[in-house]
């Protein structure tokens, strides 16, 4: 069982008990987080795509780490100008642990009303309606 999800612009693919790595969240390491804009699942044979994401379904994962990647090296250079510059920067990542898969629950049927279920009218509002 599998899932494509998108996590802050990105998508990634989520895996039960599994961890993975995502931009940067605002959330503190060990709360819940949910993720909830699943573009594919697949379980078995069968498989939902969504348009662009399936209703009802949800990961709930748990914050475990911010970190800095490696630093990414920018340079520039313009040949026989004596241009050179020389950059980089670290992003910013989250390490996230998928619990499980929430599927939505089917929906249950209302009682049909009966005799049996109605229930009396108590004294008091009757009198409500006569207005004393």
């Amino acid at each position: 069982m599998y899932a494509i999800a998108e996590i802050a612009g990105k998508q990634v693919i989520l895996e039960p008990n599994k961890d993975v790595t995502v931009p940067k969240l605002d959330v503190e390491v060990g709360q819940k987080y949910t993720i909830d804009k699943i573009l594919y699942f697949k379980n078995g044979e069968d498989i939902q795509l969504g348009t662009p994401y399936l209703d009802g379904l949800k990961f709930e994962a748990i914050v475990k780490e911010h970190f800095r990647d490696k630093k990414v090296i920018v340079f520039k250079k313009k040949r026989r100008k004596g241009y050179k510059v020389k950059k980089g920067h670290r992003q910013h990542y989250t390490i996230l642990h998928l619990d499980e898969l929430k599927k939505p629950r089917k929906a249950t049927r209302k009682k049909a009303v009966t005799e049996e279920n109605v229930e009396e009218k108590t004294p008091i509002e009757e009198e409500k309606k006569d207005g004393t």
